[in-house]
């Protein structure tokens, strides 16, 4: 059986001291490394939640794929916690890559957030599959945040005053956006974190660390919101180690998830793909199937914007049996939003990933469910509701039904004026490529400007 290393490491310092296996760095042979990596009882599994790649190129490395590219290099190192030297690879890996690797026209900030999405992907590998506790070194997409008093003793009073201050502040998120409570969610945070040095029986602390994963999310989805993603990066990995230490699989779910949904706005879905591959492993721990169900609908969309329509069916399928399975009175807190309204939000956002690709068989079946999701919302989800607006509008101009597009568009920039969030200008992003298209229409022309001003103006 395999030993964590102090490190955060599958294995204990020793193993890579190994003669074979300082070999085998040299080298650089991945596949002979990951070969002594199991007969150190390493799973497959491990190895790709540790160096963020998918079981099936672990799989594939282990037949003897060759591995040869820089950061893949760096990446594997990092993530299995050996040092960089022993592969002959400089430490400063961003610097390396940028030097040696970089494309004509790339940009050195947006190479700076591909590192730092990989850190972050190799962190939640790591503490979702228990490779990682507190203490470990964090990476400098993490950040610090200032410190107030607290009180020297605690109650599970104090830590549902926590609970009820993080669900008035989320669901202020959900009705006018992260602009309108990321700053109170964090000054919450910096005031709450303060409580883990306060005396406490065994029983509030476990609550407490419940309580801490759940504002930390918060304060990272809000971050998220507000196209903050230093922040969001630092404040998800928290709320994961959080979630861990106190031994809440659906909240570690949750977690992922949200993580999972930041890079498929960002148009990364197979790194979403892998963060919420991680999330289902701790989602079926968890014996939720809500949670369950909440993680395969969003594979479903990372596999819509992979245009892969098989993978697609079989993960709606498998959304709407867990769906039907699930007790919904029962399940956890923070998954209670996934509702049949929510399912069909869902659904229409991969036929609408789906539509990029083949619109004349999708765009219907889009317009078909964020339909149904858009005659349901309330006032208590606008932000959800802009953007369901939005692509069921996109989906009608897709099917040919330009002047129901132009209408339903119109809707989506009306509520969007009242949400607080940078997210609404990117997720309105393709209206105005699909009425743009519509060069012999004047009305789609005039509306293509109009949403191209609105964009620009909340972009600011």
């Amino acid at each position: 059986m395999n030993t964590i290393g102090s490190n955060g490491s599958l294995v204990t310092p020793e193993v890579w001291e190994g003669r074979e296996m300082r070999q085998a760095l040299a080298n650089r042979d991945i596949s002979d490394i990951y070969k002594l990596l199991r007969k150190h009882g390493v799973s497959q599994r491990q190895i790709a939640a540790a160096t963020g790649q998918s079981q099936s190129e672990v799989s594939e490395i282990l037949k003897g794929r060759q591995v040869i590219a820089y950061d893949v290099l760096a990446r594997i190192a990092d993530g299995l916690g050996v040092p960089r030297g022993y592969m002959g690879l400089a430490y400063d890996g961003a610097k390396a890559v940028r030097a040696t690797e970089q494309e004509p026209g790339g940009s050195p900030a947006e190479e700076d957030e591909t590192v730092k999405r990989r850190k972050f992907l190799t962190h939640a590998a790591a503490v979702a599959m228990g490779a990682s506790v507190f203490g470990a070194e964090e990476g400098d997409w993490l950040m610090s945040s200032a410190q107030t008093p607290a009180p020297s003793r605690i109650g599970m009073t104090d830590v549902q005053q926590i609970q009820a201050a993080t669900k008035a502040l989320r669901d202020l998120d959900y009705r006018h956006g992260g602009g309108t409570c990321r700053d109170a969610v964090v000054a919450q945070l910096n005031w709450a974190r303060q409580l883990l040095h306060a005396d406490c029986t065994e029983q509030v602390k476990q609550r407490l660390f419940v309580s801490l994963a759940d504002m930390h999310s918060l304060a990272g989805w809000t971050s998220f919101d507000m196209g903050l993603m230093d922040p969001a990066r630092s404040h998800f990995g928290k709320a994961l180690q959080f979630a861990k230490q106190a031994n809440d699989d659906s909240l570690a779910a949750n977690v992922l998830y949200r993580m999972g949904r930041v890079y498929l706005h960002y148009q990364q879905p197979n790194e979403a793909l892998k963060l919420f591959q991680l999330g289902q492993i701790a989602a079926q721990d968890s014996g939720s199937s809500l949670t369950v169900a909440v993680m395969c609908a969003n594979e479903g969309w990372a596999y819509g914007m992979l245009n892969r329509p098989d993978q697609v069916g079989k993960m709606l399928g498998r959304t709407q049996d867990e769906f039907a399975r699930a007790e919904h009175n029962q399940e956890p807190d923070w998954v209670k939003f996934f509702d049949q309204n929510d399912l069909h939000g869902m659904t229409g956002s991969v036929y609408d990933a789906l539509a990029e690709f083949t619109p004349e068989r999708y765009a219907p079946l889009a317009v078909a469910e964020t339909l149904k999701s858009n005659q349901s919302y309330g006032d208590d989800m606008q932000r959800s509701h802009v953007f369901m607006l939005g692509m069921q509008a996109t989906n009608h101009m897709r099917s040919g039904d330009v002047q129901q597009g132009i209408k339903v568009g119109r809707q989506a920039l009306e509520l969007g004026s009242l949400v607080k969030s940078a997210r609404v200008p990117d997720r309105l992003r393709p209206l105005q490529l699909e009425a743009a298209k519509h060069t012999m229409n004047p009305d789609a022309r005039d509306f293509a400007e109009q949403v191209r001003t609105f964009r620009e103006a909340r972009s600011v």
